[in-house]
């Protein structure tokens, strides 16, 4: 029960002091709710980045050009041949004739349908295909150097070239993002010490008085250390308030896509909760380590 009573005690002492000293409490506020601003918006950029990078991970698809005079005993020793290969999905292997690509073809045009259309079997100059996706897109081009040693197989084609550089622009902007969200978390820890100092120093007397009667060192320590903790949460106030409608409303304004079908944005629930539950917890977390980096510094106990 003294602990509870004691702990009470703490945050009481801690939101009086945030009141009491109200012009550098709002600085401190000031100072994480706009970091965490930032924080906020590079770490939402930062999981779509992550999405559009999966999404389109997900949906690359090699193609497998047969040579036209394959017969279908050896298409079927092809496709136990690319079962064998670790990283193709086995589940999408899907096997599309000639036949069947110039029909769909046609279907998409007119002119290719009045083309198409005057094609015979023997005629048909297109070839037929495997359409198989890969497990890990880094090793995408492994697997078509290997898919290519297969006999029969005339060429491989997926995109090779821009699939590698679409990538490496996701997980550069990811790399980015994370270095980003570290240094604004490192510069607010920065800015909390300095603010905090100011506050202790404004509480010199009182500290004094506190040592004078025996006050043990974590009892002078943790009011500073909750109190920034407070900071933190109230802080986060609008980054959450930001999360939560702004994400939502840009959602919905961009119909759930940026630019391209494609490219589709993390769906609102429960993705803005995760989001500003982080933000509480970082903005918590940065206040309570300035507060303690400032009152270990400062006040040298």
């Amino acid at each position: 029960m003294k602990l509870f009573r004691i702990f009470g005690m703490t945050i009481r002492d801690a939101f009086k002091s945030v009141f009491r000293n109200f012009s550098l409490s709002l600085a401190s506020i000031s100072c994480i709710t706009i970091t965490l601003v930032i924080v906020t918006i590079s770490l939402i950029a930062s999981i779509n980045v992550n999405n559009f990078a999966d999404l389109i991970k997900k949906d690359v698809t090699m193609v497998i050009f047969l040579d036209s005079d394959t017969t279908q005993e050896q298409e079927s020793v092809i496709r136990e041949q690319l079962l064998t290969i670790d990283n193709i999905n086995e589940d999408s292997i899907e096997f599309q004739s000639k036949g069947q690509i110039k029909t769909e073809m046609a279907a998409t045009d007119d002119t290719l349908n009045d083309i198409m259309g005057s094609w015979s079997e023997e005629e048909n100059p297109l070839k037929d295909t495997f359409l198989v996706q890969v497990d890990d897109i880094n090793l995408i081009h492994d697997t078509a150097e290997e898919v290519k040693q297969i006999e029969h197989v005339s060429s491989v084609n997926y995109g090779e070239g821009m699939i590698e550089r679409l990538i490496s622009a996701f997980e550069t902007v990811q790399m980015v993002s994370v270095w980003v969200v570290i240094a604004l978390i490192v510069v607010t820890v920065f800015l909390i010490v300095n603010t905090i100092k100011l506050t202790i120093y404004s509480r010199k007397r009182e500290i004094s008085i506190m040592r004078v009667v025996g006050a043990s060192n974590f009892t002078i320590k943790t009011p500073f250390v909750v109190e920034g903790m407070i900071f933190g949460a109230l802080g986060s106030i609008i980054p959450i308030l930001l999360t939560t409608y702004g994400y939502l409303a840009f959602y919905n304004h961009c119909d759930g896509q940026l630019f391209s079908p494609i490219i589709k944005l993390v769906s609102p629930e429960p993705f803005i909760y995760w989001v500003s539950l982080a933000v509480l917890v970082i903005g918590m977390i940065v206040g309570m380590i300035g507060s303690y980096q400032a009152v270990r510094k400062y006040l040298k106990i």
